[in-house]
């Protein structure tokens, strides 16, 4: 296909411009995917507030990255792919032969390829994308639905690493996305729920996706003794996820757990930040500090089964759609902290 397509280029700090760019050729293994639905994530409103992304992206640049359609052309050499076909492309693929993904641990994979321009008409899809992390989407899935992998595939890595057990106290620390997903998921595991969250609107998202109890940032005096006063005998929850990437945020995290607890720090802040760790209570109280980051081709699948099995619905999260020519607006408005979760980024309109 040659010609042009309307698609968001990222310039730098709260500059996205709508522009007419051409359509991606495409090369040996790769295919272009006509984009049905593109969908907004607090990784893409950091991007727009910082203007780049140390992994991701570097500007100028095509931008978004979690996105489903129908695949447009195949390049030579594609196989089990064909014209017409519903997917979702994920927005990376591991190597498949460092040190990391021979540990299995792809998501730390030395070469991680990462994709980006979901708000665009069409996206180019690498070959090592369709190879690894390119799935169909059954008929009974739609296409808002399937565009929920890459997020979900993210908090259930997190979920699996931090070894969450049934009956156990999770305290999620954001009401965004994310945050919101932690709480489903942990409730779905088994486990009870603490949801901190800041607004009012967060509070009700929060209570509907199963959180147990609800700390109120706004209306608290002190967000960790509330934690601790409502876990169980106040002695702190067993689990605490931290899911906003600010330091304050991942401090409360490690003053939230009990002692022999587990702290994940999901959220990432702003790159040159630093905590301050109180020495005392991490070494006398056992406390297990991680991290996890993105997701592997393995928990990609899970998510995948998860969505196609209905279990996770696109409805709790989706709470709007726009056309790419409004992105811009629709990301001031996620600026400004309104209770909208995700917004379903429509091109073509």
């Amino acid at each position: 296909m040659n010609g042009k397509m309307t698609a968001a280029v990222l310039y730098g700090k709260e500059d996205v411009k709508i522009e007419k760019v051409p359509i991606p050729r495409v090369g040996d293994g790769e295919v272009l995917v006509k984009v049905q639905v593109a969908l907004t994530c607090g990784t893409d409103l950091k991007v727009y507030q910082r203007g780049y992304h140390a992994r991701m992206i570097v500007p100028p640049a095509l931008f978004g990255h979690e996105l489903a359609g129908v695949i447009e052309e195949v390049g030579p050499g594609v196989r089990g792919f064909r014209r017409g076909m519903r997917v979702v492309a994920l927005n990376s693929a591991p190597c498949q032969m460092c040190f990391y993904c021979s540990k299995h641990q792809e998501n730390l994979c030395e070469d991680l390829l990462f994709n980006n321009g979901a708000y665009a008409e069409y996206i180019r899809v690498p070959r090592r994308i369709v190879e690894s992390n390119m799935l169909a989407i059954p008929a009974d899935v739609t296409y808002e639905e399937a565009a929920m992998v890459e997020p979900l595939a993210c908090v259930l890595r997190g979920l699996h690493e931090t070894r969450v057990e049934i009956g156990d106290t999770v305290t999620v620390i954001g009401g965004g996305p994310i945050g919101l997903m932690f709480v489903q998921v942990a409730k779905a595991t088994g486990c009870n729920v603490i949801s901190v969250v800041k607004r009012d609107s967060q509070a009700v998202a929060a209570k509907r996706m199963g959180a147990h109890e609800v700390v109120q940032i706004t209306k608290v005096k002190n967000a960790v003794e509330a934690v601790r006063g409502i876990s169980p005998d106040k002695r702190g929850s067993d689990v605490a996820i931290e899911a906003v990437g600010r330091p304050e945020a991942w401090e409360w995290a490690i003053d939230m757990v009990r002692k022999g607890g587990t702290v994940n720090f999901f959220g990432g802040c702003a790159s040159g930040t630093k905590v301050q760790l109180d020495t005392d209570r991490l070494h006398y109280s056992e406390v297990t500090l991680k991290a996890t980051f993105h997701h592997t081709p393995e928990s990609v699948r899970k998510a995948f089964g998860l969505i196609a099995e209905k279990k996770i619905r696109s409805t709790d999260y989706i709470t709007g759609e726009a056309p790419l020519s409004r992105l811009q607006q629709v990301l001031r408005h996620m600026l400004n902290r309104n209770g909208d979760i995700k917004t379903a980024i429509i091109p073509g309109h």
